[in-house]
């Protein structure tokens, strides 16, 4: 069996990141964890990367040029350290051309909605689920996809729902997408890597 190599994105806490660590790490997974990289020095991402002994990376926008020569770096860092398959974990930039073509079907993303509803350009965080809430939606959920160069876009591999519950606010209904979030990416990236979801 292919000893899979995965490669994370992340701007903020990285739970999701922790998720599918914890079953790497446990078996649940058959993959390694390999390289974390943020593009915000105090994201918790990088200290969980840290303490479970995964090289971690910071790279600022400013101190790059433009968007492309960032990309080209995250690239080559993913490269270096050999990642088969690219996870953005709560990563709040869009991804360029160098890693689309680097690993192309080989990037996913989740997002805290039910797709292809409330996606798209500045949909994200706590304004999906404002949006969720004042469309009136009896439900939600979170969404595993393949990336592509548009927002949300890219080919749908897994999604897990919740309910909306009366009285909800988006906080309430963000924990709740939360923990789907954490359950439906471990089973995606497990099921990827048994050969049950080919890329």
């Amino acid at each position: 069996m292919k000893n899979w190599k995965l490669g994370f994105l992340a701007s903020h806490r990285g739970t999701n990141m922790q998720a599918i660590i914890d079953a790497c790490h446990d078996g649940r997974i058959a993959a390694e964890p390999v390289v974390v990289i943020s593009n915000n020095g105090k994201a918790g991402a990088l200290d969980r990367a840290r303490n479970a002994g995964i090289p971690a990376y910071h790279f600022s926008p400013a101190n790059f040029a433009d968007e492309g020569e960032l990309d080209r770096v995250m690239t080559d860092a993913l490269q270096r350290h050999g990642v088969d398959l690219v996870l953005l974990a709560g990563f709040m930039r869009k991804v360029g051309e160098a890693m689309l073509t680097a690993f192309p079907g080989r990037i996913l993303n989740v997002h805290p909605a039910l797709l292809p509803g409330f996606g798209g350009k500045g949909m994200y965080g706590m304004k999906v689920h404002e949006a969720v809430l004042a469309a009136g939606e009896t439900e939600s959920g979170a969404t595993i996809h393949v990336v592509d160069a548009g927002y949300d876009t890219g080919r749908i591999l897994a999604q897990r729902r919740v309910p909306v519950e009366p009285g909800d606010t988006p906080e309430t209904l963000a924990a709740r997408v939360l923990r789907v979030e954490h359950e439906a990416y471990v089973d995606c990236v497990r099921r990827i890597t048994r050969g049950e979801i080919p890329l």
